[in-house]
C-alpha cells in the first residue's frame, strides 16, 4: 500500500496533467527513499510518462518570477530562490503536493558541518572542493539573497530564505534538477527525479519527443550527456549561471521538430526491464567523488573512479631530490613542450585512472625532471630552434640526443617508464596516500565493513576513501611492473652489446 505522501503526490500529479504508466510502482522505503519498479515487462520505446513543462518548478513558472527577474538573478541561484519561495508558501504553493515528497535537504557534503568535512573527507578529492563551495555559496547568499529579505518591496519570511535554507535548496537542486529547455532553463521535474541512478544502466530516457514522433534509438546508455534531459551538476560553476562543464545538454533543435508538443516532456524506455525490477536512470559516467559531491551517494567498485595528483605534490617530490631551481627550470621546459596536465581554475593536476594508470603528461614531467643536465640543456636548445614542437618530445629526444625512442608522432608510455620514473611514481603514491591521515587502508576497509547505509555520511565517505586508496595501490603495482620491464630491457640491451663486442674480437 502506498504511503500517505505518495498518495498525495499521485493526486497532485493527476491535477497537473502528469500521466504515467500503470506498470510503474513507487516504493517508499524509510531508509532509502523512493524508488520506481515495474509491475510488468517494459520494452524499448515504451512511453511511461508524459510531464507538462507547466508542472515543472522553474524560474518562469514560480510565483517568485517577477522578484527573481527584477533582481537579475538567473541560473541555479534564481532557481534556488524559486524553490525557497514555493516552500515558504507551504500548502498555498501550486507545488505543495510535490514539495511534501522532498526531504528538507539532500545529504550532500555541502550541508555537512565543517567538522564532518574535516573528519570524514581528508585526503579525498572532495575535501578542498567542499570548503570552497561553502565559501562561494555563502558569498552568493550574502550578496544576492540577503538584500531580497530586507527589501522594502518584498514581504519575505527571513527564516525561509536563511543561509541554511539556501544551502538546503542548493542540495536539492544539485541532486534533482534537470535542464528543461532554453526558455525554462534548469528546473525541478516531478516524477522524473524519483528514478535512482545506476552507472552504465540507463533504462529510461527523458526527452521532449512527441507521442506522434517515431522514437529513434539515439541513446548512449553509457553516456547520459547524449540525452536532451540529463541530471544537473552545479558545483563546477558559479551559483548565478548554469554550468558550462555540466554533462547536461539541452538540445534546443529537438524542441522545434515538426509535429512535436514543445510543452510536453516524455519518459521513454531505452531497453527492456523485467517485471519486478527497478527502473533506473543514469546521471552520467561519474566517479564516486562526483557522485557524492553532486548527489550524496557512492557506488562500490565504480569503474569511473579516479585519483588526482596535484602538481604541488609533484614539485614536493622533486624538491626532495633536487634544488627548487632545478624543479622550476624542468617544469618550465615541460610546459614549453605543450605537455600541460589537466587544469582547474587555480590548480594543475594529473589523473590516475581506475586501473592505476597515470596520464602521459605526468610521466613526461617526471621523465624531464630526471633527465641528465647535459641532455636537458640540449633539449632546451632544440626547443628554442625548432619551428614547431607540438608536444613531440619523442621525436626531439630521439633525433637530437641519441635516445632510442620510436620517432613516431606519439610517445609510448612504455618508453617513458624508466626505472627512475617508476620509482618516482611509487614515491608520489606514498605522498598522495599520506594525505588521508594516519589510518591505513586496511583500517578504512574494516571501518567500511562495520558501517551501514543508515550512517550515510560515514558510509559514503569511507567508500570514497577506500576506492581512491585502492587506485593508489594499483598505481604502485603499475610502477613496480614498469620498473621490472625497464630493468629487463636494460639487461637485454647490455647482453646484446656484449655479444656484438665479442663478435668484433
Amino acid at each position: 500500500m502506498a504511503s500517505r505522501r505518495l498518495r498525495a503526490f499521485k493526486r497532485w500529479m493527476k491535477s497537473q496533467g502528469i500521466e504515467y504508466s500503470d506498470t510503474l510502482e513507487f516504493i517508499d522505503c524509510p531508509d532509502q527513499g523512493i524508488s520506481v519498479r515495474t509491475l510488468s515487462d517494459l520494452h524499448e520505446g515504451d512511453v511511461v510518462a508524459n510531464i507538462p513543462k507547466t508542472a515543472c518548478l522553474t524560474i518562469k513558472t514560480s510565483g517568485a518570477r517577477e522578484m527573481i527577474e527584477s533582481a537579475s538573478l538567473d541560473g541555479l541561484l534564481g532557481l534556488s530562490v524559486a524553490l525557497m519561495y514555493e516552500k515558504s508558501l507551504d500548502q498555498d504553493s501550486p507545488w505543495a503536493g510535490y514539495l511534501q515528497l522532498l526531504p528538507p535537504q539532500e545529504c550532500l557534503p555541502l550541508v555537512w558541518t565543517l567538522g564532518e568535512v574535516d573528519s570524514l573527507l581528508p585526503g579525498t578529492e572532495l575535501h578542498k572542493a567542499i570548503k570552497e563551495d561553502k565559501t562561494l555559496m555563502y558569498e552568493d547568499w550574502k550578496e544576492n539573497i540577503l538584500p531580497l529579505i530586507y527589501s522594502a518591496s518584498q514581504s519575505l519570511d527571513p527564516s525561509s530564505f536563511s543561509v541554511e535554507e539556501y544551502f538546503a535548496a542548493r542540495s536539492l537542486i544539485s541532486s534533482r534538477s534537470f535542464m528543461i529547455d532554453e526558455y525554462h532553463g534548469s528546473g525541478m521535474v516531478p516524477l522524473a527525479d524519483l528514478f535512482n541512478h545506476k552507472t552504465g544502466a540507463e533504462d529510461v530516457h527523458f526527452t521532449s519527443v512527441s507521442p506522434n514522433q517515431e522514437y529513434e534509438d539515439d541513446v548512449d546508455s553509457e553516456n547520459s550527456d547524449k540525452n536532451e534531459l540529463s541530471k544537473i551538476s552545479d558545483y563546477d560553476e558559479t551559483a548565478s549561471t548554469s554550468s558550462e562543464n555540466s554533462y547536461i545538454h539541452s538540445d534546443s533543435d529537438l524542441l522545434s521538430m515538426p509535429g512535436e508538443d514543445p510543452m510536453m516532456l516524455q519518459m521513454i524506455m531505452v531497453r527492456e526491464v523485467k517485471s519486478g525490477d527497478e527502473v533506473f536512470n543514469t546521471y552520467g559516467s561519474l566517479g564516486n567523488a562526483a557522485l557524492l559531491h553532486r548527489y550524496g551517494f557512492t557506488e562500490p567498485n565504480n569503474p569511473f573512479d579516479i585519483v588526482n595528483i596535484d602538481l604541488e605534490l609533484v614539485l614536493k617530490w622533486g624538491c626532495s631530490l633536487f634544488s627548487s631551481r632545478h624543479c622550476r627550470s624542468r617544469l618550465s621546459l615541460w610546459r614549453r613542450l605543450y605537455l600541460s596536465g589537466s587544469t582547474s581554475e587555480d590548480s594543475e593536476y594529473f589523473e590516475i585512472s581506475f586501473d592505476g594508470e597515470p596520464e602521459m603528461e605526468l610521466l613526461s614531467l617526471l621523465y624531464i625532471m630526471l633527465l641528465p643536465d647535459d641532455t636537458c640543456h640540449k633539449l632546451d636548445i632544440t626547443i628554442c630552434t625548432a619551428d614547431k614542437v607540438n608536444g613531440n618530445i619523442g621525436m626531439i629526444l630521439s633525433e637530437k640526443h641519441d635516445i632510442t625512442w620510436d620517432t613516431s608522432s606519439k610517445i609510448s608510455k612504455e618508453l617513458l617508464l624508466t626505472e627512475k620514473v617508476c620509482d618516482a611514481l611509487l614515491a608520489l603514491a606514498d605522498i598522495r596516500e599520506s594525505c588521508y591521515g594516519s589510518n591505513s587502508i586496511d583500517e578504512d576497509m574494516e571501518a567500511l565493513k562495520r558501517s551501514c547505509m543508515k550512517e550515510r555520511k560515514l558510509y559514503h565517505s569511507l567508500v570514497l576513501r577506500t576506492s581512491e586508496r585502492r587506485i593508489l595501490e594499483k598505481l604502485r603495482t603499475y610502477a613496480t611492473a614498469g620498473a621490472l620491464r625497464s630493468r629487463t630491457f636494460q639487461n637485454a640491451n647490455k647482453t646484446s652489446t656484449r655479444r656484438k663486442r665479442l663478435k668484433k674480437h
